[in-house]
């Protein structure tokens, strides 16, 4: 039996998977609140309990850069090692990589239903491909193509520098350097980056913040609110946001298509692409991606698709573990 995890800042993703005929199908999964957690042993301990099944191996995805198998977690306090993990739970193999990493692995389990494209591109496409997943986090991936597959690999670039565009952007910029050390692209290109983006309009001016909304972001998942908002099209401030988001998203989308020269496309995965596909489809997010001057033509023909299956790290993470030695 092969034990898998999704691990992000929000949630922690665990379930048992078998192999049968190539094929992963998943036995029994559940979903726990990471942060309630001081640890991940914890939450595989309980898993664990509850299922009393026997675990052959285990892979696990995790948010945050990965050394040989040992992780401090981005966005948790949490130091994730494979080998404690190992000898705590007696596993033979237990395969520890970065979230993206997995959802790269995860990639090739799918099914065409589980993507929604947003540009066709080269209908003859090949060679390396890119994730890009907006979450809790702003995670990056790239899958080096051998000429027979792909291979997945790692990369922090969602900690690379913000670099705007255009004037907006610029001031954008300039308000979050009052706040952050340095401001990356996971400070505008995640959840908490939409939130981010939504007090930037709202202290400059750019839009009002009626008291019903400020108590709905008080209460909730400002991030989720600020979605919501925007899509029903009840609060123009929060359409702005969301659109300016979408704008950021593809352009970071197309700066990271081009450093891996992802010819063979530029998948969308993470927590917010799915809830915001209506958007994506439009044409400021291809427009924002493709307008790199020279380059455009290039980028143009790279597909660009949107994962919309949810356990594509889950699924990517228990590949890993089969195909670790």
């Amino acid at each position: 039996m092969i034990l898998a995890g999704d691990i992000g800042g929000t949630n922690t993703r665990l379930a048992f998977f078998v192999a049968k005929d190539g094929r992963l199908e998943s036995m029994v999964e559940a979903t726990y609140s990471s942060r309630i957690y001081s640890a991940l042993d914890g939450i595989v301990a309980e898993f664990v309990k509850a299922q009393n099944i026997p675990v052959e191996r285990a892979g696990f995805g995790v948010a945050g850069p990965v050394r040989d198998g040992r992780c401090q977690a981005t966005n948790l306090p949490w130091i994730v090692d494979a080998r404690q993990l190992a000898v705590r739970f007696s596993i033979n193999t237990v395969a520890l990589v970065n979230d993206l990493e997995a959802s790269g692995y995860g990639i090739a389990t799918l099914e065409t239903s589980d993507f929604a494209v947003i540009q066709p591109g080269n209908p003859d496409a090949t060679g390396n491909a890119a994730i890009i997943s907006a979450g809790t986090g702003l995670g990056e991936a790239g899958l080096y193509w051998s000429g027979t597959q792909y291979q997945p690999f790692a990369n922090e670039g969602g900690h690379a520098s913000f670099a705007p565009v255009d004037e907006l952007q610029e001031e954008l910029l300039h308000y979050l350097r009052l706040q952050f050390n340095h401001v990356s692209w996971e400070r505008v290109l995640s959840g908490p980056g939409l939130f981010n983006i939504y007090q930037f309009l709202r202290d400059t001016g750019r839009g009002s913040e009626p008291a019903w909304l400020a108590e709905e972001i008080r209460q909730g998942d400002s991030s989720a609110v600020i979605s919501q908002m925007a899509l029903a099209r009840r609060s123009e401030l929060c359409e702005r946001a969301l659109e300016l988001f979408v704008i950021l998203f593809g352009a970071e989308a197309g700066n990271l298509a081009l450093k891996l020269m992802a010819t063979g496309g530029v998948y969308l995965g993470g927590g917010i692409a799915p809830k915001i596909l209506e958007k994506l489809k439009r044409p400021a997010f291809r427009e924002a991606f493709a307008a790199k001057g020279r380059m455009r033509p290039l980028l143009e023909s790279m597909p660009l698709r949107v994962i919309l299956n949810d356990k594509a790290a889950l699924r990517g993470a228990a590949r890993c573990a089969i195909l670790r030695k």
